[in-house]
């Protein structure tokens, strides 16, 4: 980094695009020249580069509280800590994708969030980048349209959250789980309702599940033209529907779901969506987080 003295005989829009733009490391000095500069734009510089102060010191607040779980998990002995999440319950299309990442302990990546609050296509694919590229491991697991036919979408989610436990590299010594908890594991885990807003391991997982879930649709697009499965990803849009109707079922629509069957012209069927209270004593809960995940991302 330059001296303090050639920084401050760089331009204001030079020294705008370094700090404010480029977010780069602010000298010592540097803010409290910029306060008693005469240039024009100066003083206004200064206010913005405050202004960054207090969102750093917001942001590493909201990233502190997002690892709540993980460090009381770290703090009781658990070193591996991962988090699990699906993507693709909503759609009328395409399969429904899970992502396990386990992170470092206390990792803190900017922007990181539940995948949903970031609406920014490249955005969730920067983070992903980040995330693959420091976690200590990550995996996907994906259920496939016939087996969310088979066994319903609810088990079908567990199944790919299964894949992607099983497909990571380092065994994890407990895992967090976006509402639910999944069967047949014998790492011990906790379903957190709206994990994927509350545990920074759950929403890494989140980013991982959807920007692969995107990808494959965007492929899946070069396969099928005229369904638009690059834009809506296989969500029930207003125009998927439209054009379900008019153009009739790919072999990629998932036909145990009733706008499919009504498309096709088949009657209404009726399956058991959820885990028996045999299965899971907290079922209710988890009842009200997956209905609830449903909503959020049919709104996506």
């Amino acid at each position: 980094m330059s001296s303090l003295e050639d920084l401050l005989k760089k331009s204001i829009p030079e020294l705008s695009d370094l700090f404010v733009r480029r977010r780069r490391p602010v000298p010592k000095g540097l803010l409290e020249a910029l306060e008693v500069d005469r240039r024009q734009g100066a003083h206004q510089l200064a206010r913005r580069i405050r202004e960054r102060y207090r969102e750093n010191r917001a942001e590493g607040q909201r990233l502190h509280y997002l690892l709540r779980f993980e460090i009381e998990l770290w703090s009781s002995g658990y070193g591996l800590v991962a988090g699990v999440d699906e993507a693709g319950m909503a759609p009328l299309a395409g399969p429904v994708v899970a992502g396990a990442v386990i992170l470092p302990q206390n990792y803190k990546l900017r922007g990181l969030n539940d995948s949903k609050k970031i609406l920014d296509p490249e955005k969730r694919d920067e983070l992903a980048v980040q995330i693959k590229q420091d976690a200590v491991c990550w995996s996907v697991g994906i259920a496939e349209v016939e087996e969310i036919d088979k066994i319903n979408i609810y088990h079908a989610g567990l199944l790919a959250m299964q894949r992607a436990v099983q497909g990571l590299t380092c065994r994890p010594d407990f895992i967090l789980v976006d509402a639910r908890k999944i069967p047949n594991c014998e790492t011990p885990q906790r379903g957190i309702i709206r994990g994927d807003a509350l545990s920074a391991s759950i929403a890494a997982a989140s980013i991982i599940a959807k920007t692969t879930r995107d990808a494959h649709m965007l492929e899946l697009d070069q396969v099928y033209s005229g369904y638009g499965l690059a834009t809506h990803k296989g969500y029930p849009t207003p125009e998927h529907c439209r054009l379900l109707k008019l153009l009739g079922a790919l072999p990629i629509h998932r036909r145990s779901f009733a706008r499919v069957r009504e498309a096709l012209g088949l009657d209404p069927i009726q399956t058991e969506l959820f885990a028996t209270e045999e299965e899971h004593p907290e079922i209710t809960q988890i009842i009200d987080g997956f209905v609830n995940r449903i909503q959020e991302e049919a709104e996506v």
